[in-house]
């Protein structure tokens, strides 16, 4: 009997609906530097390291951290505090040693910076952090953003306090913050594909019989907490040199909150559900705040309604985890098998390749 042959499985739809068309949009994006929308797909870019990061130690490893937005704002002002200039830092930062004053680099490597700082902080305290299980991590991972704001708010010559950092330089441009976002896929595609993510699956699933199987629970979570919270780093570090002001305020609970309304929409455990996570949280409220304004229907016009926007955001929530509680992607990775499969881009250049697409829209007509 012949195999029945769907779209989904032809590389070169595959290649059109995953790669040729983002990439098109992208440079689009690239050469419009200033336009609106070109704000959005940045913010898409930051969110898709965010979630993916979350996803490893959400989905992969069985633990639940809400504490995402501690080490974006570990990253956002360590990666700060090399890339502003002197004089900034000698107004705002003035408790900073003097080489640190003196120093100023290019983002890139002091996205590093950032997510060192953020993994070396995840190191420290997952030793108390990851023995606890279940809704206690979720509460620790809480009690440390409250940790991390109030340092930020109380050390005003390091971190000129509850005011902020201002005059971050605007660096986050479409190319760095996407072929971050790719770069970022791919070392966490090839952890969760090794022996490596095979223990934090096995752990996720059975932690007693990955114990049994010599399988250390203890170095596993601190190591996959590290592994998130460089990640996050960076993408704090992204989100604040696009936002060019940073201060405590922005990295509080609501912005853990969201990093992880938006794994739940993309289904926490496959990190290709980061993409249509973050694209769905980034865009549908964009569409959903001009309603805040009022609107007609049925002829009658309604007045503002402030809020109205994360009610309705609220309701698809509720109604997504009704009804496809494992979210859009579920564990299905075939956007990261797409991009990071060599046969994705030799598909062009076979002849059997065209045949199944062909073959499938037979199927389909």
């Amino acid at each position: 009997m012949e195999k029945k042959i769907r779209l989904r499985d032809c590389n070169l739809f595959r290649l059109l609906c995953f790669v040729v068309i983002p990439l098109i949009v992208l440079l689009y994006c690239g050469f419009r530097p200033k336009s609106y929308y070109t704000g959005i797909v940045i913010m898409i870019g930051i969110y898709i390291i965010l979630c993916a990061s979350l996803n490893l130690v959400n989905g992969f490893s069985g633990m639940f951290s809400m504490g995402h937005a501690a080490f974006m704002a570990i990253g956002a002002y360590m990666s700060a505090f090399f890339t502003l200039a002197p004089q900034v830092k000698e107004n705002q930062c003035p408790g900073l040693p003097d080489w640190l004053i003196n120093t100023q680099i290019p983002l890139p490597p002091a996205l590093l910076i950032g997510g060192i700082a953020a993994a070396l902080v995840a190191v420290i305290i997952g030793f108390p952090v990851v023995r606890t299980k279940g809704h206690y991590l979720s509460v620790v991972t809480l009690a440390l953003i409250v940790i991390v704001r109030a340092v930020i708010d109380n050390q005003g010559d390091i971190t000129h306090g509850s005011r902020g950092l201002t005059g971050l330089p605007n660096r986050s441009t479409v190319a760095l913050v996407y072929i971050v976002a790719v770069i970022t896929l791919f070392v966490l595609y090839r952890v969760t594909h090794s022996d490596y993510g095979r223990g934090l699956v096995a752990m996720r699933d059975d932690p007693v019989a990955a114990q049994t199987l010599g399988i250390n629970l203890v170095r596993k979570k601190i190591s996959c907490f590290a592994i998130s919270a460089f990640f996050a780093g960076v993408g704090g570090a992204l989100w604040g040199h696009f936002v060019t002001t940073i201060s405590g305020s922005n990295f509080y609970f609501s912005k853990s909150f969201d990093i992880v309304e938006m794994s739940v929409i993309g289904g926490m455990f496959s990190l290709s559900g980061s993409i249509p996570g973050a694209m769905f949280f980034s865009i549908v409220p964009e569409f959903l705040a001009p309603l805040e304004n009022g609107f007609r229907i049925a002829g009658h016009q309604l007045p503002m309604m402030f809020g109205l926007s994360n009610i309705i955001m609220a309701i698809l929530l509720i109604l997504l985890i009704i009804f496809r509680r494992q979210g859009i992607m579920g564990n299905s990775e075939i956007i990261l098998d797409t991009w990071f499969s060599r046969e994705t881009y030799l598909a062009p250049f076979r002849r059997e390749e065209y045949q199944r697409l062909a073959a499938a829209f037979r199927r389909k007509a």
